[in-house]
């Protein structure tokens, strides 16, 4: 090889290495759909304070009505992450061998973090409508979606008054949309999370009867959904997005006291949730029940197991389908390796 040719092919691979240098500089981007409830603050903290950008990620957020129409999206391709209820949906997916992934705990209901009450509309609580649980025979109440894991928080308060799950009648809509239906009388109750169920409240259109922490504890209402294809194609990115999905949902553990967002952080996670949601009024994210949220993110595996027999059984899934097969808890491991168990702030000190 002469010179020339030296020199050509020397220039043809600082080209080479300088072009793959820059492409593995480029972030991986990362699709991740919300069902737009205050439980998505993990996602928005990890987002405001830099963490996906620090694990080389360029994160978007999608709306959805529910977890459960985040499926197909995840199946095709169209999204990496989903963020909403492990529904009938989620396994019937996974029974026709689109496989998807529950990955993490996004929002449960330990004892005082009753995220998602039974709302009943306030004239029907002062006529004297509604009392008590058996009350809700024949009443129109809201949820999210035909098998959302609201479903089945409804089923067990249905099943504390000696009902069943046809005993009333079901319709569903984004949550946002509930506070409306319940103001205009188009449902007399509602399976609603926050912060819509505080609005609804305030508004004066709902009284909260009762916390789902009382209906159903530890109920894992909420998860984070990885797609085959972020798991198989970027596992690495996949790793990278829950170690900093945990460090955030640590920091909104530390904003936690007494049922409420009010530790030593809370403007903090406050100012956040306003920015990143339609709720602009930090009143109003001090007023919430906020949701529990494991900060190792491991998930209720009972709940889980639970809320698939009601699945099937209401004829929502079919097929032998498991919640083993729907669960992965290696990108959790790996990032407790990582970052190590969670400390409360006060032992950090």
């Amino acid at each position: 090889m002469n010179n020339r040719n030296m020199m050509r092919w020397g220039a043809g691979l600082l080209l080479a290495l300088s072009t793959a240098v820059a492409s593995a500089a480029e972030p991986v981007v990362v699709r991740v759909g919300l069902a737009n409830a205050s439980s998505d603050v993990g996602f928005f903290i990890a987002d405001k304070k830099g963490y996906f950008k620090q694990e080389g990620l360029n994160v978007s957020f999608l709306a959805f009505d529910s977890g459960a129409k985040m499926v197909a999206p995840l199946g095709n391709g169209q999204l990496e992450v989903g963020a909403g209820s492990p529904s009938a949906g989620l396994y019937n997916a996974i029974e026709r061998g689109i496989d998807i992934k529950i990955v993490a705990d996004k929002g449960s209901t330990p004892p005082g973090y009753g995220y998602q009450p039974l709302l009943v509309r306030k004239d029907l609580v002062d006529s004297g409508r509604y009392k008590s649980l058996k009350d809700l025979k024949g009443m129109k109440i809201a949820g999210s979606a035909t098998g959302s894991a609201s479903t089945s928080t409804l089923n067990e308060a249905l099943k504390k008054a000696g009902l069943k799950y046809g005993d009333v009648e079901r319709i569903f809509l984004g949550f946002p949309q509930h506070v409306l239906a319940l103001q205009n009388k188009a449902v007399d109750a509602a399976m609603t999370t926050e912060p819509s169920a505080t609005k609804a409240v305030q508004s004066g259109a709902a009284v909260r009867v009762m916390g789902d922490d009382v209906i159903y504890p530890n109920h894992q209402l909420a998860v984070v959904l990885y797609s085959s294809a972020f798991i198989k194609d970027n596992p690495a990115a996949a790793k990278g997005f829950m170690r900093a999905y945990l460090r955030a949902v640590r920091e909104y553990n530390d904003a936690l006291k007494d049922g409420k967002i009010a530790g030593p952080n809370a403007a903090e996670i406050i100012a956040i949730l306003t920015e990143y949601t339609n709720v602009k009024d930090p009143a109003v994210y001090r007023t919430i029940t906020p949701q529990g949220c494991n900060p190792d993110g491991a998930v209720h595996l009972a709940s889980l197991k639970n809320d698939l027999a009601f699945y099937k059984e209401e004829g929502h899934v079919k097929g032998n389908v498991t919640v083993e097969q729907a669960l992965d808890n290696s990108f959790v491991e790996a990032a407790l390796k990582d970052l190590g168990p969670y400390k409360p702030r006060s032992a950090r000190k």
